[in-house]
C-alpha cells in the first residue's frame, strides 16, 4: 500500500518518539543527543524500518526521492530545530536484495535506494554547491529563488513579479542563496571480488553536507544511496546522446577498517578450522596444500603460506610503527614456476592485486594525481598498493620495470604508506601491504660461474627491504627431472586425484581470515626470545673480527620475529614457541645460502644483498683505489699508469680479468677518468 506524504511524515515521526517502545525511544534518545553534540544527521538502521512499517520500508527502496523530504520534516518536528538549519535521515544496513556489485547495477536500479561496496579510487576537493538560488530580476528589482534539484544549473525563465514578467537580465545574489559542501569520490569494485581476471569496475558518487571528506582513497567503504543519471553529450555536434551516466547520491557512507577479518565465516567453517589447527601437523598441510600444480620449491611455499598469515603491526609508544608483513622476491630462470606461485597467491589471498613488470609504473603502484573529468580540478587516485591494503601485491617481472618505477615502492615496503607531493595536492595513503615480487637475472638464466648475488638486477636498497629472497635456478638433475615430468604428466592425464591437496584452496583462504580475526596480539615466549637472541649474537660474532662480513643485522632480525610470529598464527596460537623460532631460522638459513654467501671465502655476508658486493670484492675495489693514488702521486699527479696497475693488482692476488671490470665500472660511475689513454686519475671528491 503506498502512502501519502503526510502519512509517511507521520509514520517517522512515530518512528523517532516511540520506537521499538514508548518507554524506551531508541531514535528519541539519539535526537536528543544529536542536539547536544550539534549534529544534523540521524542513522537509522534498516532492519528497524522493517519491524516499525513494512509498507514504509518498501516505499523507501523503491520512491527514495519521495520519502526522504518527509522523514526530515518528521524529524525537524521532533529536534525542533530552527530555520534554515539542515538536517538529514541516513539510512545503513539495506537487505541483502538490494546490496548490489558495482558491476551489477541496472537500469531496473534508477532512482532506487541501493547499497554498494568498494575501495574508494579517488577524491574530489570539497566545494560549496547551490542548492537555493535567489536571482534578483534587474529590471524590477525583485528576488527569485530558483530550487537546484538535477546538477545543472538552473536560472529563472522569466520574472515572477506580474506587473514585470520579463525574461531577464537575471543576477545571482550570492550573499542571499543557500550552499552546501560537495564531493565526488570513485568507488572501484573490491580486489577479492575479481576473480578470473575481471576487468574492475567503478561507480562516481556524489556525497553532501556533513558526511564530505569521510573517505579517503584506499578506503574500503559501504555506500547507501540512491542511483541517478546523467544524459551524455555527443561531443563537437552539441547534441545528446540516448544513453546516460550513472552515478551515486551518497545518502550514508561507512568506512570498514578490517574489511577481510570482517568476512563472514559460518559455524561449521569455523568448527572445521579449528580442527585443522589441532592437527600437530598443519603448518606441513598448508605449506603442502599451496600451489599443488607446481611439484617442489616447499620452502617457497612455506614462505608464501607464512605471508599469507604475517604478523600484527607494532605501535609504540613513541608513534613508531613496526610492520608486521612479510616481503618476500623469487629470482630463478625462466620456467620455474615463479608466476603461478604469484597467479595462485592473487587467488587464495582474502585480498589481493597482481600486476607485472612493464606494464606498471610507479604511479600505479602507488598514487596519482589526475585532473577530474566532471569538475575540472586535481583530483588524487590510488594505485595497486594503496588498493591492496591489509593484503598481498604480486609484483610479477619487478626487473622489467625502470628503476624510477621501482624506487616508488621502497616506502610502502618498510612505512606501508605512500607519500604524494604534487600538482598541490600533499598526502599520505595507507599501503599496508605484503609484497610477494618475482623477477629474472640479469642475463635471463642464471650463470653457473658468477656468484648469484651479482646477477640479480635490482638495486640494493630494494632487495634489503625483502625479509627473504629466494634462488630458483633451473639445473638438469635427473631424478628430479623425472619427478616433475611424472608431475606434470598427471596434470595433463586428468589424473588431479594423485595431486590432490591436503586442505583445498577455499579453505585456505577461509583458515587466514580466521587466523588474522581470532589471533590479534601475538608474543614471544622466554624461550622463542632466547633462542632468536643466541641466534643472533652468535652469527653477529662472526663479524667481530677485522676484515671478516657482517653477517646479518637488526633488519634481519626482525624478520626472523616477522615471520616467527606468521607460524605461531598459522597454527592458531597467540604465542611464539621455540619451535616456530627453530622453523623459521632454517628457512632464513636456506634463504641468504645462495644470496648471501661470499664465492670466494665462503662465509655469509648479508652486505651481498645490501650492497650488491661480498666483502671479499669490495675490499679489492678499495685496493684498487689505493693502487690509482699511490701511482698518482708517484707521477706527480700526472695519472696511475694501467700498466702498473695491472702489476700492483696482481701482487695483491687480484686478477687481470676482475681489474679490468673494475675500472670500467668506476671509470662509468665517475669515480676514476682518463688524463691521458695510458693513465688514470681519481676524481676528487
Amino acid at each position: 500500500m503506498k502512502l501519502s506524504y503526510e502519512e509517511i511524515e507521520d509514520k517517522f515521526k512515530e518512528l523517532f518518539e516511540s520506537y521499538p517502545d514508548v518507554s524506551e525511544p531508541k531514535y528519541k534518545k539519539i535526537i536528543d543527543k544529536m542536539k547536544l553534540e550539534g549534529k544534523l544527521s540521524i542513522y537509522i538502521n534498516f532492519d528497524d524500518i522493517i519491524d516499525f512499517n513494512f509498507d514504509l520500508s518498501e516505499q523507501l527502496l523503491s520512491s527514495p526521492e519521495e520519502v526522504f523530504p518527509a522523514a526530515i520534516d518528521a524529524l525537524k518536528e521532533v529536534y525542533g530545530a530552527e530555520q534554515g538549519k539542515r538536517l538529514a535521515v541516513r539510512i545503513t544496513n539495506l537487505p541483502i536484495t538490494e546490496r548490489i556489485d558495482i558491476k551489477d547495477i541496472r537500469a531496473v536500479h534508477i532512482n532506487k535506494l541501493i547499497q554498494v561496496e568498494g575501495v574508494v579510487r579517488r577524491t574530489t576537493e570539497v566545494k560549496p554547491e547551490i542548492i537555493e538560488a535567489v536571482f534578483e530580476c534587474e529590471r524590477c528589482g525583485d528576488f527569485i529563488t530558483i530550487y537546484q534539484d538535477s546538477i545543472i544549473f538552473k536560472p529563472p525563465i522569466t520574472c515572477s513579479n506580474p506587473s514585470c514578467g520579463r525574461n531577464g537580465p537575471f543576477k545571482l545574489m550570492k550573499m542571499h542563496s543557500t550552499f552546501v559542501d560537495w564531493q565526488s569520490i570513485k568507488i572501484q569494485e573490491k580486489p577479492e571480488k575479481l576473480r578470473g581476471g575481471q576487468l574492475p569496475r567503478s561507480l562516481d558518487c556524489t556525497i553532501k553536507e556533513e558526511i564530505v571528506d569521510t573517505a579517503q582513497p584506499g578506503n574500503v567503504v559501504t555506500i547507501v544511496g540512491i542511483l541517478k543519471t546523467l544524459q551524455e553529450g555527443a561531443g563537437k555536434t552539441g547534441g545528446k546522446k540516448t544513453t546516460f551516466s550513472k552515478f551515486l547520491e551518497v545518502n550514508s557512507i561507512e568506512i570498514k577498517e578490517k574489511d577481510i577479518q570482517d568476512l563472514e565465516l559460518s559455524e561449521e567453517d569455523e568448527e572445521k578450522i579449528r580442527e585443522l589447527a589441532s592437527d600437530p601437523k598443519i603448518c606441513e598441510n598448508i605449506t603442502n596444500s599451496i600451489a599443488p600444480s607446481i611439484y617442489g620449491n616447499q620452502h617457497v611455499k612455506y614462505a608464501v603460506a607464512l605471508q599469507l598469515f604475517s604478523s600484527e603491526a607494532r605501535l609504540l609508544q613513541d608513534g613508531t610503527r613496526i610492520r608486521g608483513d612479510s616481503h618476500i622476491l623469487l629470482v630463478g630462470d625462466p620456467g620455474v614456476a615463479k608466476s603461478q606461485i604469484l597467479k595462485y597467491m592473487n587467488m587464495v589471498a582474502p585480498r589481493s592485486i597482481y600486476t607485472s613488470g612493464k606494464g606498471t609504473s610507479a604511479a600505479g603502484l602507488t598514487a596519482a594525481v589526475i585532473r577530474d573529468e566532471t569538475s575540472g580540478t586535481f583530483a588524487l587516485e590510488a594505485g595497486a598498493l594503496v588498493i591492496a591494503d591489509n593484503g598481498i601485491a604480486c609484483i610479477d617481472e619487478i626487473d622489467k620495470m625502470s628503476n624510477d618505477d621501482r624506487s616508488s615502492i621502497h616506502e610502502a615496503m618498510e612505512q606501508q604508506t605512500v607519500s604524494i607531493a604534487k600538482a598541490g595536492i600533499i598526502a599520505t595513503l595507507n599501503a599496508r601491504a605484503s609484497i610477494l615480487a618475482a623477477a629474472n637475472p640479469k642475463r635471463g638464466r642464471f650463470d653457473s660461474y658468477k656468484p648469484l648475488g651479482e646477477q640479480i638486477d635490482l638495486l640494493p636498497t630494494l632487495l634489503s627491504r625483502f625479509d627473504l629472497i629466494f634462488i630458483l635456478t633451473d639445473k638438469p638433475k635427473e631424478s628430479e627431472d623425472k619427478k616433475i615430468a611424472e608431475h606434470i604428466l598427471k596434470l595433463h592425464s586428468n589424473e588431479e586425484d594423485n595431486i590432490t591437496p591436503p586442505i583445498e584452496t577455499e579453505t585456505i583462504r577461509k583458515y587466514a581470515i580466521y587466523s588474522k580475526k581470532t589471533i590479534q596480539e601475538i608474543s614471544l615466549t622466554d624461550e622463542a626470545k632466547n633462542r632468536l637472541l643466541e641466534f643472533y649474537v652468535s652469527i653477529r660474532k662472526k663479524g667481530e673480527e677485522k676484515n671478516t662480513p657482517i653477517p646479518i643485522t637488526a633488519r634481519q632480525l626482525e624478520s626472523l620475529i616477522r615471520l616467527s610470529e606468521a607460524r605461531a598464527r598459522m597454527r592458531l596460537s597467540d604465542k611464539v614457541m621455540v619451535e616456530d623460532v627453530e622453523e623459521i631460522i632454517q628457512l632464513y638459513m636456506k634463504s641468504i645460502e645462495d644470496i648471501g654467501k661470499d664465492p670466494e671465502t665462503g662465509e655469509i655476508d648479508i652486505d651481498m644483498i645490501m650492497t650488491g658486493r661480498p666483502k671479499s670484492q669490495r675490499d679489492k675495489i678499495t685496493i684498487i683505489m689505493e693502487i690509482i693514488s699511490n701511482l698518482d702521486k708517484k707521477s706527480n699527479n700526472e695519472g696511475a699508469l694501467i700498466s702498473e696497475l695491472y702489476e700492483e693488482a696482481r701482487a695483491e692476488n687480484i686478477s687481470d680479468s676482475f681489474t679490468r671490470k673494475i675500472i670500467d665500472e668506476l671509470k662509468q660511475k665517475g669515480d676514476v677518468y682518463e688524463p691521458r689513454p695510458d693513465r688514470l686519475k681519481l676524481t676528487l671528491m
